[in-house]
């Protein structure tokens, strides 16, 4: 057997992965024939909603198979592919939350089609994303160099070092925005939602890529 065969049968997480992958397609397909013929798929922040025709269903459960498979072979396609093993715990642990994000989108759209306004769909969503942040701050200092996962400037892609302190702060400062985007969830106003969760979240991208730069500089110069 091969070893991406191995990996697929033999590693009780992925294969959790790949079941709940395909929840939204079963889900779907239970549903579709009483599904209306306009559907929600989208909520602005200023309360207007769009609707689409419900073929549009289809794709929007067809992304977690689709995403199953791409992070599947990402590792294999990656020129760093022997860093994976390291931290593959929290590659999968992301995986499955992603999984568990979009099927909750789903049930949220299907909730939505046949019973509107049950679900105050601005706070969910908010709420997962914040969620995601903060798993994602608890993971980054795990994060080994790699092409697809984590902070990925050219500074920490050149020096493990530069990589491992920019990943420190970044799961800090991730983190940091998770908690505040998800109190910000439950708050009044539209507006003031989307600010906690966003400001923050620039914040923890951008000081990273800055402080990538003065570490990777700083060791050029000798200074670290």
């Amino acid at each position: 057997m091969s070893e991406r065969k191995q990996r697929l049968f033999h590693n009780n997480m992925q294969v959790v992965i790949w079941l709940v992958s395909l929840l939204p397609v079963i889900l779907a397909a239970a549903v579709y024939k009483r599904l209306p013929d306009q559907i929600p798929t989208n909520w602005g922040f200023d309360g207007h909603i769009s609707y689409g025709g419900k073929l549009q269903i289809w794709f929007i459960a067809g992304m977690s198979p689709f995403l199953a498979g791409l992070f599947y072979v990402l590792p294999d396609i990656d020129p760093k592919r022997r860093n994976y093993r390291k931290f593959s715990g929290a590659y999968q642990s992301f995986q499955l939350f992603m999984q568990v994000f979009l099927l909750v989108i789903l049930c949220i759209i299907l909730v939505e089609s046949f019973w509107p306004g049950t679900v105050q769909v601005s706070a969910v969503v908010m709420a997962m994303c914040s969620l995601l942040f903060i798993l994602l701050g608890n993971m980054m200092p795990k994060f080994r160099q790699n092409f697809f996962c984590g902070f990925r400037t050219p500074w920490a892609l050149s020096d493990e070092t530069v990589w491992n302190k920019t990943h420190r702060l970044g799961g800090k400062l991730m983190f940091g925005a998770g908690i505040l985007g998800f109190m910000g969830a439950f708050l009044p106003g539209e507006k003031l939602k989307m600010a906690m969760l966003l400001v923050p979240l620039a914040a923890a991208t951008i000081i990273p890529y800055i402080m990538s730069y003065v570490w990777f500089k700083n060791r050029q110069g000798g200074e670290a």
